[in-house]
């Protein structure tokens, strides 16, 4: 029986706050004029094309001010008079999307549309059809 592989502990990168490459922001010290990514979809806005322009540091690094936050949980902040309005999709796109979610929701034996995705991969039907029972009518779209 194999042992059990013990993890390597990994070494701990310090990168002074000076050689980090975008400038860094603890939460409540940043400008006006950079949000994060969800504060953009708020406001209807996509970075436009743009890059991060700045770090959002993550509330670990608060007591570490000289060093870089290199958390998962940082955030990229970006520029609002960089960004564009979203863009909306056409009848065509939003048509083809109807269609793909609609073969991914409709059982192939029974033809009804879901309001979820099916297991179509792993049983290839609904469940109703699988276990022989019949479904509550506001499980799925009248036909």
């Amino acid at each position: 029986m194999p042992r059990p592989r013990r993890k390597r502990r990994r070494e701990a990168r310090r990168i002074p706050r000076s050689d980090a490459h975008l400038p860094e922001y603890d939460r409540g010290d940043c400008p006006e004029n950079l949000l994060t990514r969800r504060q953009l979809r708020d406001r209807r806005l996509a970075p436009g094309g743009h890059g991060p322009v700045a770090v959002l540091r993550c509330p670990l690094c608060v007591a570490r001010p000289d060093l870089a936050c290199l958390h998962p949980v940082r955030a990229w902040l970006y520029d609002i008079r960089l960004a564009r309005p979203k863009r909306t999709p056409t009848l065509a796109q939003e048509r083809a999307l109807d269609q793909a979610m609609a073969a991914r929701q409709t059982c192939p034996r029974c033809r009804r549309r879901y309001h979820f995705c099916l297991p179509l991969r792993t049983q290839g039907q609904c469940d109703p059809c699988l276990r022989g029972y019949t479904p509550s009518p506001d499980t799925y779209l009248p036909a």
